[in-house]
């Protein structure tokens, strides 16, 4: 037979684990659509303060109109915390087009400096 020390501590091991579980499951609620920050990854940019998000502690869906074609769109939590941890991505910067208008800008671009460097290659030619 079980003596009530044994009971107790057996109560009270069961207690914790449900606490920890309801602990857990709470934290998953409050973080639904959100991602938590890592400040660690991020790239470091010699300012004295920080962004809301570092404070807050986790990345929020932030909405944003295109400056190109004027589409509203929404910049996701996931999204941020890719371009802030993973591609070091300034930390103060936001998104401002959406990914149409991003690929058109960057075949743009690529195809300006394809441009400017078959220009070189043909001045120094002469």
């Amino acid at each position: 037979m079980k003596r009530n020390r044994d009971r107790s501590a057996q109560l009270a091991a069961k207690c914790d684990a449900l606490k920890a579980r309801l602990v857990a499951a709470h934290e998953a609620a409050l973080l639904r659509g959100r991602t938590k920050v890592n400040a660690t990854l991020l790239r470091q940019d010699g300012s004295y303060g920080f962004p809301d998000y570092v404070e807050r502690g986790y990345y929020l869906d932030r909405p944003f109109t295109c400056k190109d074609c004027g589409k509203q769109e929404v910049w996701t939590a996931t999204q941020q915390k890719w371009w802030y941890e993973t591609a070091k991505g300034g930390v103060w910067t936001m998104a401002t087009r959406c990914r149409l208008c991003r690929r058109r800008e960057r075949e743009r671009r690529n195809e300006a400096r394809r441009v400017h460097l078959e220009g070189v290659v043909r001045r120094n030619k002469k």
